[in-house]
C-alpha cells in the first residue's frame, strides 16, 4: 500500500527532527570539550561505508568503539554485526553516552563513559576479555603524546591476534603512531565528509611483542 503524500511529510519532519537533535548534542558537546570531540559534524555515510567495508563484519564478535559521539558508527556496525555480537562504545562524554543510551535500543550495545586508556579495566568489567576489532574516532592530533602511546598499547594488548585497529582523523598523526604499534597500517582518504577523513586499518600485531 503505497504511502499518503501527507504520511511522506510526517516522516520527513520526523527525520529533519532527528537529525537536527543529532546535530545539536554533537554541537554542544564540541563546544563543551572541541580538543577531545573530532568534529561537530556526524560522519557521512560515504565515510561509514568506506571505513568498514574491508572487515568482514559476519565473523567478528566483540567490537570496540572510541569515541562513538552521537552513534553514526555505532548503528552502522550494529547494522552489519551478527545477532550474537557485542559493541562497546567508549566515550569520556557523558553527553553522547546519554544520548547512544536514550536513543540505540540494541541489547548488544554496552554504552560506557570513560577513557580508552581504561579499556581493559572497562571490558573486564562487562565480561569481555578479548575484541576483534576496535574502531577509533578520537582526535590523536590533539592527545598528549605518552597518552596516545598508552591507548594504542593498550588497545593491541586487547586485540585478538588478527584483530583490525580502525581509524578515521581529519590529520595524519595517528599514522606514525600505528606504524609503532602494529606490523601492516592501509590507508585511505574520504573527500565526501565534513571534514575530509584519512582513513587507517591497522592490523598483525609485532610478533616479538613482551606478553
Amino acid at each position: 500500500m503505497a504511502k499518503s503524500f501527507s504520511d511522506i511529510s510526517v516522516a520527513q519532519r520526523r527525520s529533519q527532527t532527528s537529525d537536527l537533535a543529532t546535530f545539536g548534542v554533537s554541537f554542544r558537546e564540541f563546544l563543551k570539550q572541541p580538543m577531545a570531540v573530532g568534529s561537530a559534524f556526524p560522519a557521512s555515510r560515504y565515510m561509514v561505508d568506506a571505513m568498514l567495508a574491508p572487515i568482514d563484519w559476519r565473523r567478528v564478535r566483540t567490537v570496540v568503539e572510541f569515541g562513538p559521539g552521537t552513534g553514526v558508527f555505532t548503528r552502522a556496525l550494529l547494522d552489519r554485526l551478527p545477532r550474537d555480537a557485542r559493541l562497546l562504545a567508549l566515550d569520556t562524554s557523558e553527553g553522547f553516552i546519554g544520548h547512544l543510551r536514550a536513543t540505540i535500543p540494541d541489547s548488544r550495545l554496552i554504552a560506557a563513559a570513560g577513557c580508552a586508556t581504561e579499556i581493559r579495566r572497562i571490558m573486564s568489567a562487562h565480561g569481555l576479555e578479548q575484541v576483534d576489532c576496535i574502531l577509533s574516532g578520537l582526535p590523536f592530533s590533539t592527545v598528549p603524546p605518552e597518552v596516545a602511546d598508552r591507548i594504542m598499547d593498550a588497545s593491541r594488548r586487547m586485540l585478538n591476534e588478527d584483530g583490525y585497529f580502525l581509524a578515521y582523523q581529519m590529520r595524519s598523526a595517528v599514522h606514525p603512531l600505528l606504524r609503532r604499534h602494529f606490523a601492516r597500517v592501509e590507508k585511505g582518504f574520504e573527500w565526501r565528509n565534513i571534514p575530509p577523513c584519512h582513513l587507517y586499518w591497522a592490523h598483525g600485531p609485532w610478533k616479538d611483542a613482551p606478553w
